[in-house]
């Protein structure tokens, strides 16, 4: 398997995702930077976290605009797996990959914790090797990590188990309490239509070793990588 990572001005998490696919999985990954065109003979793509171009104007807005989307935006409507973590998953809505919107977070405040996350959909290709409702430590980092969409989009995300990810609470609720920036149904992650693209704003690169406290994220790029080898997939 042969990983892309896109890393933009600002992007800080490209690195982690570049350990994740080469030390912990065992794949390859290289770095794409922003101004190129091409992504190269790649079998996957991660839109890193971070603050590309230092979030101006409004989170994941200008990044959208780099040379390199052309490229990520017809991989991704070719089938090619993408996966937007975090400023990723800003990028992929802004790019409108993914309905929606990431707005401040509840508290008005940068959140930087471990949360809990709920698996409500481990029929894709991302999550295949998870238990469905499957309880997840995973850390999140970010300030804009609010899901918002319109009733219609959320109606459509929920009839289509298009939600992958929610956050809940310790009963494994997906509460008001458990909700750690007050995105709209708990969401942490959703998939597009095609099956292909997902979003999420925990950091699952940083849930990779038990050193790290966690090994919960690691499964979503194992899931990745049986998929492309054509064996336990979803």
């Amino acid at each position: 398997m042969r990983v892309a990572i896109i890393t933009f001005p600002g992007s800080n998490c490209d690195y982690d995702c570049f350990k994740a696919i080469n030390d912990v999985l065992g794949a390859e990954a290289y770095y794409r930077w922003h101004r190129e065109t091409e992504l190269g003979e790649c079998d996957a793509v991660i839109l890193p976290g971070g603050f590309s171009y230092g979030d101006y104007l409004r989170a994941g807005a200008i990044a959208r605009f780099s040379p390199i989307m052309d490229a990520v935006i017809a991989f991704a409507k070719s089938g090619g797996p993408l996966l937007g973590v975090c400023n990723g998953f800003q990028v992929l809505c802004e790019s409108g990959l993914l309905p929606g919107a990431l707005v401040k977070n509840r508290s008005m405040q940068f959140q930087g914790e471990t949360v809990r996350v709920r698996v409500d959909n481990n029929q894709t290709l991302f999550t295949h090797l998870y238990d469905r409702n499957e309880i997840l430590d995973l850390h999140i980092a970010h300030g804009v990590g609010n899901y918002v969409a319109d009733d219609e989009t959320l109606a459509r995300l929920e009839g289509d188990g298009r939600i992958v990810f929610r956050y809940v609470d310790e009963r494994g609720v997906p509460s008001d309490e458990g909700n750690a920036n007050g995105s709209m149904h708990n969401i942490a992650g959703i998939i597009n239509e095609e099956g292909n693209v997902l979003g999420m704003m925990p950091h699952p690169e940083r849930s990779v070793e038990s050193l790290l406290g966690s090994a919960d994220g690691l499964p979503i790029f194992q899931s990745l990588a049986a998929h492309l080898s054509g064996t336990g997939v979803a």
